[in-house]
This record gives C-alpha cells, structure tokens and sequence, in this order.
C-alpha cells in the first residue's frame, strides 16, 4: 500500500467515529494515535540489504519471506557437509543460515510494512493479523476492518484504539468491552451506544462518565470531546 491508500482508508475511519476529515500525516497518527502498539520495526534484509519488516528484532539477522523461498527454489538450504572440529564451526555455520524470516504474508492482498499476516487484504505497518481489512499500525486483531492503532481486538470495525475489546463499531479508546457502539473512553463495559468516559456499566444510551444525559445535551458535550482529542 502506498501513502495515499493508507490515508483514505484513515479518513474513512475518521469519518465514521469523529465525523470529520483527518488532518494529520502517517507519521503524526503514528505519535498521536499508535505511540504504544506493538509494530513491525525496519531492519536489513542480510542477503541483499534490502529494508524489511519484523515484529521479532531479537536476532541481527533477517531475510524476507520472498527471499528466503527463493532461494529455497534455487538451490535449497540444505549445506555441504564440511569436517566439524569444534563448537565455534558449528556456531560460524548456523549463524550463516539462522535468518530471521520478516515481511511473513499469507494468503493476503496489498500488504506492506508489515509481518505475520494471514488472509487479510489492505494492511499497513500491522503484526499478527487474521482475516482483517483496512488496517493500519494495529495489532493481534481478528476478523476486523476499518481499524487504527487497535490491538487484540475481534470483530471491530472502524474503531480507533480499541483494546482488547469485541464487536465494537465507530468507537475510540475502547479497552477490555463488548458490544460498544458510537462510543469514547469506555473501560470494561458492555453493550453501549453514544457513550463517553464510562465504566463497568452495561445496557445504557447517552452517558458521560457514568452519568445519565438528555440526547441533545450528550451531542453538543461529544463535539467539544472530539476537538479536544483532534487537537494538536
């Protein structure tokens, strides 16, 4: 995916939770949105040198999916047997095929910057997704589309910073719920639509920090909330 995918897949998220355009750059909704979720980090391809993506940095040496299967094809991994006459032979011979594998894309379509990813399609600078859309800097998410800066989160979409949450929509800032709707800044609650700042409740319309508000009073406090969480 290029910049320019990344982004109108950002605004359609935008869109739907804030009800507005968004205004900031990948690099701001980077620092902004998805300072603390687990992201693949650059490094060098050691065959060719080439930039690559790993969720795993531990090892100093990497090697892409492509690379690795294509070498595989040509002449295998399978080495020369050579005369093993101390420990450090063995360790020199293993440091020359211990790669780690990075940018690892299974049965998924317009991927980039990210690893580990299984049958998903429009992802950027994600790790460990399954069977999501239009994601983008998130983590350990399933069956999800339309998310930013969410991690192990399930059947979400269109949410931004939904934290290990399910089946929550056009929300921000969701962290350990179910069922969250039109929603800002819920904790461990359940079933709740056009809420804000709540937690530990269930079944309820209209809150703001546990409280109960007229509709329109909730609509004009939620436009204030959102300039505030848009401002730089």
């Amino acid at each position: 995916m290029d910049d320019v995918e990344v982004l109108k897949i950002v605004n359609k998220i935008f869109k739907s939770v804030f009800d507005r355009e968004c205004s900031f750059s990948l690099d701001e909704l980077l620092e902004k949105f998805a300072f603390d979720i687990n992201l693949p980090k650059e490094v060098r391809d050691s065959t060719t040198n080439e930039v690559t993506w790993a969720d795993n940095i531990a090892s100093n040496s990497f090697i892409t999916l492509n690379n690795m299967e294509n070498i595989d094809k040509k002449e295998g991994w399978m080495k020369k047997r050579e005369d093993i006459k101390s420990l450090e032979d063995i360790i020199r011979i293993w440091k020359n095929i211990n790669l780690t594998t990075t940018e690892r894309v299974f049965d998924s379509l317009n991927v980039s910057k990210s690893d580990t990813i299984y049958s998903s399609e429009n992802v950027y600078r994600s790790t460990d997704l399954n069977l999501c859309k239009n994601a983008v800097y998130s983590d350990s998410c399933v069956n999800s589309e339309y998310i930013l800066a969410s991690k192990r989160s399930t059947n979400c979409s269109f949410c931004i910073r939904t934290d290990d949450s399910k089946d929550c929509s056009n929300s921000y800032s969701v962290i350990c719920s179910n069922k969250v709707s039109n929603s800002l800044f819920i904790q461990d609650a359940f079933n709740l639509y056009e809420c804000m700042f709540c937690a530990h409740i269930a079944n309820k319309r209209f809150c703001i920090a546990n409280m109960q508000f007229e509709e329109n009073e909730y609509y004009e406090l939620k436009k204030i909330i959102i300039d505030w969480i848009l401002s730089s």
